[in-house]
């Protein structure tokens, strides 16, 4: 089926639009094709009622593909399906049927809530998840801007990077809050991917380091605070690199020891303090 819709679709590029009616007459949908500023759009009525619609350029958009055709309904189907297959492959006893059966259950569940939760999200939020995806039309002037400026910014920093303010990007404020949020882009851009390497591995230097020094704690309390500490910071790396990059949702996190702002500072420097106070009072404690 699949295979079948992604040919339907190249053919609708190629205006040959009376291929793709089987198709979608077989999954239910409405479809609809239209001359918008000189390309052709397409407008999909699913049978749930939802209404989707995609730009079809000179490229085939393999995103849109998915997300005009997949609905909760064909991912539980997906998911039956290779549930029934796993039993051509696993020992059928009833531990293992079991164990595959609630497996397909706590999938179906989580593809029912994060729809769910994704249609109660503010319109603000929607977008982000949309741009993140790459789902329908995005605007680059508007909700696009910030990630596209970023990996614009990243991108044009090459192995070495353009050297200490001589990035064009953020020098001449392209990039939005590239002080703060988007630090990372001006890091990228000025000194490269060799730039962004040594940053992330003292990143990782310093949470291996707490996770060392919260092993060697005596209690309970003093262990799980270096654990909670070492997670606060990998974190706030892992999302802000993210977003910076495309590969996760603008959220506004910090940098850890890098963004600009006092508050962010004072939160992560006073975390890292107690945690070394208690590390240096751990002898005391008798085990």
């Amino acid at each position: 089926m699949a295979g079948f819709a992604l040919q339907t679709l190249i053919q609708m590029q190629n205006n040959k639009i009376s291929f793709a009616k089987p198709l979608f007459k077989i999954l239910n949908m409405q479809v609809n094709i239209t001359k918008k500023n000189n390309r052709n759009q397409l407008t999909c009525v699913r049978p749930n009622g939802t209404i989707v619609q995609s730009n079809l350029g000179p490229k085939l958009p393999f995103h849109d593909i998915a997300h005009l055709i997949v609905d909760n309904t064909y991912l539980f189907v997906i998911i039956g399906s290779l549930c029934a297959i796993s039993f051509l492959f696993i020992q059928r006893n009833k531990q293992n049927i079991f164990i595959v059966i609630l497996i397909g259950i706590v999938a179906c569940g989580m593809v029912k809530v994060t729809s769910s939760v994704y249609e109660k999200l503010e319109s603000h939020q929607k977008i982000r998840i949309d741009v993140l995806l790459g789902r329908g039309t995005i605007n680059l002037k508007k909700e696009g801007y910030n990630v596209n400026q970023a990996k614009i910014a990243i991108g044009s920093g090459g192995f070495l990077g353009k050297g200490y303010l001589q990035g064009t990007q953020t020098k001449y404020d392209f990039v939005p809050e590239q002080d703060t949020d988007f630090i990372f882009c001006t890091v990228g851009e000025e000194w490269g991917f060799l730039g962004t390497s040594v940053v992330i591995l003292l990143q990782l230097a310093l949470i291996l380091k707490i996770i060392t020094m919260a092993e060697r704690q005596r209690s309970d309390f003093s262990r799980i605070y270096g654990y909670g500490v070492a997670s606060v910071l990998f974190f706030h790396l892992a999302i802000n690199v993210g977003m910076t990059i495309g590969l996760a949702p603008v959220i506004g996190i910090p940098l850890p020891f890098f963004s600009y702002g006092g508050s962010s500072l004072w939160s992560f420097t006073i975390l890292l303090f107690i945690f070394i106070k208690l590390d240096a009072n751990r002898l005391s404690i008798l085990r």
